[in-house]
């Protein structure tokens, strides 16, 4: 299976419908309290993907934070890298462009074998990238804010008091025969002044946001617990 770093949008294909079993066992979650390193995410990440694989481990979703840095995807130009000093910048493997990751930022790692886990006709990447941004919406609706795609740009958007539209939160995954890797990560109250090292996932025209800066203030452990419910709703996981 091939890499991916599809956007798919609003899609008549990937409309909600039941795509995910109940019944392919349980999801392990794992809520890392610690800042941790990418070098080490990346490795435990590629360790579990193979253990997934082979029926040796179940399934996972991994939440955490980073300690600053900027990741770059397999789509990354090197001009989006404003500032290559400022912060480590890592190689990610998945899908995408530059991000940045730091504390305050709550990051979603899905480890997940679609094939095991899909409804007939079978797994599709398109509708996975689009029920990973319906977890997301789900999310955020959870602290009274509206977010939303936007054809063409990858991520969730909301619309800033002054009008402009920021993002929120971003995504890039990794499909490895059928076992996703790589995730979502939702801005809670990072330094937003960190994202000006980069061109966010190439789109320069429009801005950053947080649900601190929009006035919304939950503790990390609230985030954690929206993220785990509505995961389950989206997935059917248990």
């Amino acid at each position: 299976m091939k890499d991916t770093n599809d956007n798919p949008g609003q899609t008549a294909s990937c409309a909600p419908q039941v795509r995910w079993r109940t019944n392919a066992g349980p999801i392990e979650v794992l809520h890392s309290a610690e800042p941790i390193a990418y070098p080490t995410a990346l490795a435990a990440m590629e360790t579990r993907v193979e253990a997934i694989k082979i029926g040796a481990a179940p399934d996972l979703l991994w939440l955490l934070e980073h300690p600053p840095l900027y990741t770059a995807g397999t789509s990354a130009d090197v001009a989006d890298l404003l500032a290559p000093n400022r912060f480590p910048v890592f190689q990610a493997g998945r899908g995408g462009q530059y991000t940045y990751h730091g504390p305050g930022q709550r990051v979603g790692y899905v480890l997940m074998d679609l094939k095991r886990r899909a409804c007939a006709p079978g797994p599709d990447i398109r509708c996975f990238v689009h029920d990973l941004e319906e977890w997301l919406i789900g999310v955020i609706a959870c602290f009274g804010v509206k977010a939303e795609r936007r054809a063409g740009r990858i991520g969730l958007w909301v619309e800033s008091k002054d009008g402009r539209e920021d993002k929120i939160a971003a995504l890039g995954i990794r499909v490895r025969r059928w076992v996703s890797f790589h995730g979502v990560s939702l801005n809670v109250n990072p330094d937003l002044s960190h994202f000006s090292g980069i061109v966010p996932c190439g789109i320069s025209q429009h801005g950053v946001t947080s649900l601190a800066a929009l006035g919304v203030k939950p503790i990390m452990a609230e985030v954690d617990a929206a993220m785990v419910a509505e995961f389950r709703k989206v997935f059917g996981a248990t």
